[in-house]
C-alpha cells in the first residue's frame, strides 16, 4: 500500500460499532467458561466455576485476551477456542446497534480499517448484518495479529508497529476508536490518536485515569461533529 496523507481510522468492533454487552458478550462468556471448564477438568468432570473464573481473569490480565493464555499454557488451538466461544444459535437476533452508523462512516474522511480481537468469521457476519462492511477498506481480525508467527492481539505494541510498517503509515495518521482503555493506552504509547467509546462498556472499567484518550464519546455517532479535531 502506498503511503497515505489522509487519516486512517482503526475501528474496534464489539462495544464500539455495536452493543455486544446486550447479548453477545454474555453468550461468549458462557461458551468460554464451558470450554475452559472442559480443558481444565479431569477428563470426566469439568473444572469448578471458581477455578474457571480465576484462570480467565488471570489470562486476560496477563495477555489481553483469555485465548492466548489457553493457547500458551494448555495447548489449545486458537481456531478451536475462537469457534467454541463464538458459537451462537441466532447471532442476527443478538446484535444491537444504533441507527445512523453508515451515514457517519460515509462522512468521516480517510480510510477505515476494522481492527478487532474477534475472529474473522464472526466479525464479518456482524459487519454484514449492520451493512458496514462496504465502508471499510480492510479487515484485521485476531487471527491476523501475528508477530514472527506468534499471536499478538491487542493491546500488543509490537503488532501496532508491524501494522504501521506494513502499510507505510505514520502513527499520527491513525486514530484508534475503541472501548478498551488498555488498547487505547497501548496505541497512545505508539503515537496513535485515540477515541474512547464508553456507552456500551460497564462504567467501572472507565474509572482509571484516561490520559491516553484524545476524545471520549458515548458512541460512534458522537464523531459526527467532533472528528474535525483529528484533521489538524
Amino acid at each position: 500500500m502506498k503511503k497515505q496523507s489522509s487519516l486512517v481510522w482503526l475501528f474496534d468492533l464489539d462495544n464500539t460499532l455495536h452493543n455486544a454487552s446486550h447479548a453477545i458478550f454474555p453468550a461468549i462468556n458462557r461458551n468460554m467458561n464451558a470450554y475452559i471448564a472442559d480443558v481444565l477438568g479431569d477428563g470426566t468432570n469439568p473444572a469448578d466455576e471458581a477455578t474457571v473464573n480465576a484462570v480467565r481473569q488471570d489470562y486476560y490480565q496477563r495477555y489481553g485476551v483469555t485465548m492466548l493464555g489457553m493457547v500458551r499454557h494448555h495447548g489449545v488451538k486458537a481456531e478451536e477456542f475462537l469457534q467454541a466461544a463464538h458459537a451462537f444459535d441466532d447471532l442476527r437476533a443478538m446484535i444491537r446497534a444504533q441507527r445512523g452508523l453508515v451515514r457517519i462512516l460515509r462522512r468521516l474522511p480517510g480510510k477505515k480499517i476494522l481492527f478487532t480481537n474477534a475472529p474473522q468469521d464472526y466479525s464479518q457476519r456482524v459487519m454484514r448484518h449492520l451493512k458496514l462492511h462496504r465502508h471499510f477498506d480492510a479487515h484485521i481480525s485476531v487471527e491476523q495479529m501475528r508477530v514472527h508467527g506468534k499471536l499478538q492481539p491487542k493491546p500488543s505494541r509490537p503488532f501496532l508497529h508491524k501494522l504501521l510498517a506494513m502499510n507505510r503509515l505514520s502513527a499520527k495518521q491513525c486514530v484508534l476508536v475503541e472501548d478498551s482503555l488498555d488498547n487505547l493506552r497501548a496505541a497512545k504509547s505508539v503515537g496513535l490518536r485515540t477515541v474512547l467509546i464508553k456507552g456500551y462498556t460497564p462504567v467501572h472499567l472507565h474509572q482509571r485515569p484516561a490520559a491516553c484518550v484524545d476524545l471520549s464519546t458515548t458512541s460512534v455517532l458522537g464523531l459526527s461533529q467532533r472528528y474535525r479535531q483529528f484533521l489538524v
